[in-house]
């Protein structure tokens, strides 16, 4: 088995977290400093970080729901409350597989399989999630299609796949849109630069994958069928 993989079966991240550990001279193989690209014999060979040892983890796949105010990552000094900090405690050491901005909710996926995680954010497989938006003011037909045409921000081109079901209700317009690009807070910025203020925005599926019922800060573990659908991505 190749390195990586094994330490990302041992709940350490993605692969490129993974390669840090190794080049950081974190990892050793039979009390040795690893090197990037080595395969290993997991059982026969003894893989320690900062001197202790690791085994692999059973992996868990959930779908998540990230409540308002709670930030997607393992380790902020800065924030006030981590998503991961909701998962039970006898789960191994899990992260999130994108992201979501404190100030949104929605469906995160969790994982402890570095790969699984790389896979469903490599921006290659286009994998489409979709949103519920809610902003202040009309969002006219000539924003939508602005939206959906695309925009370039700070040297950034953004485009929605979709956005459709639009209500406009009092002084906020509530619409849906789909997205397959994942750059940082694209939404947000997208409307921003249409002039609108996001009241709102929820997740509620990334590929096959729907938030269904779930409340914010609960979790599912995903089904067999849901996994098999993930597997059928390209």
């Amino acid at each position: 088995m190749r390195l990586q993989k094994f330490l990302a079966s041992a709940g350490l991240g993605s692969r490129r977290a993974c390669e840090d550990l190794i080049t950081g001279g974190r990892v050793r193989i039979n009390g040795r400093p690893a090197r990037l690209g080595e395969s290993i014999k997991p059982g026969a060979d003894r893989i320690t970080l900062n001197g202790r040892p690791l085994a692999r983890q059973k992996l868990v796949y959930a779908a998540f729901y990230k409540p308002v105010g709670y930030t997607c990552s393992t380790r902020d000094r800065h924030a006030e409350r981590l998503a991961v900090d909701l998962v039970p405690d006898d789960w191994p050491r899990v992260f999130s597989v994108g992201r979501l901005d404190r100030d949104s909710e929605g469906l995160l996926l969790m994982t402890n399989d570095g790969q699984f995680g790389l896979r469903l954010t490599h921006p290659r497989y286009k994998i489409p999630k979709t949103y519920e938006v809610s902003i202040r003011g009309p969002l006219t037909a000539a924003g939508m299609e602005r939206l959906v045409r695309g925009m370039k921000i700070e040297g950034e081109q953004m485009a929605a796949d979709k956005v459709c079901r639009v209500r406009h209700r009092g002084e906020e317009t509530e619409f849906q849109m789909i997205l397959s690009q994942g750059k940082k807070r694209q939404i947000r910025r997208m409307l921003a630069e249409l002039g609108h203020d996001v009241v709102r925005l929820k997740r509620t599926s990334i590929g096959p994958i729907s938030l269904g019922d779930l409340k914010p800060g609960k979790w599912r573990l995903l089904s067999h069928e849901e996994m098999v659908k993930l597997s059928r991505l390209r």
